[in-house]
């Protein structure tokens, strides 16, 4: 994967659809399962985050020059400055052969799920994919979560070792 360079206005747009999905939550009774849906999307954007190519690495490329493109646009007709200033980059790395059955297996159940979820829930759903596809171009973020490719690699390891027959008798 390419490494996508974040700007200020990136993160503008993403904090924009993070406020959007948050404020109902917010302002309703803050029950835990009305964040479920972003939940989701959020977790299929980290588990394509940790891709290091293929389509869901570049969607995740791609997710950060949408947010950059809108951002700065909004940044600069809202407040009339220039946001193109860039962030300090991140990767999730380590991801192998075993996590990536992982990951792709948790991306299809997601898109599963949005396929049959409502008009409300699929949009939480995308909201969800595209703040956790852009806030893991940020070295903060991409730092917090860089367990994650071990913990895939780790599930995956176990499934391929209970498919092989390892340690069943």
């Amino acid at each position: 994967m390419t490494g996508t360079t974040l700007t200020v206005g990136g993160l503008l747009a993403a904090l924009l659809v993070l406020v959007a999905n948050l404020h109902p939550w917010y302002t309703g009774g803050r029950e835990m399962k009305q964040l479920t849906r972003f939940g989701q999307g959020f977790l299929a954007a980290a588990c394509a985050a940790a891709c290091p190519g293929g389509a869901l690495g570049w969607l995740h490329a791609r997710s950060g020059a949408v947010a950059n493109g809108s951002g700065e646009s909004v940044g600069a007709a809202a407040a009339g400055t220039d946001t193109g200033t860039r962030l300090a980059t991140g990767q999730l790395v380590g991801l192998g052969m075993t996590g990536a059955i992982v990951a792709t297996l948790v991306v299809f159940v997601i898109y599963l799920t949005y396929k049959g979820a409502g008009k409300k829930d699929r949009r939480r759903l995308l909201g969800g994919a595209f703040v956790g596809s852009v806030f893991l171009l940020t070295a903060g973020v991409a730092g917090a979560l860089s367990w994650l490719p071990g913990l895939l690699n780790g599930i995956g390891d176990a499934v391929v070792g209970a498919a092989q027959g390892a340690g069943v008798l």
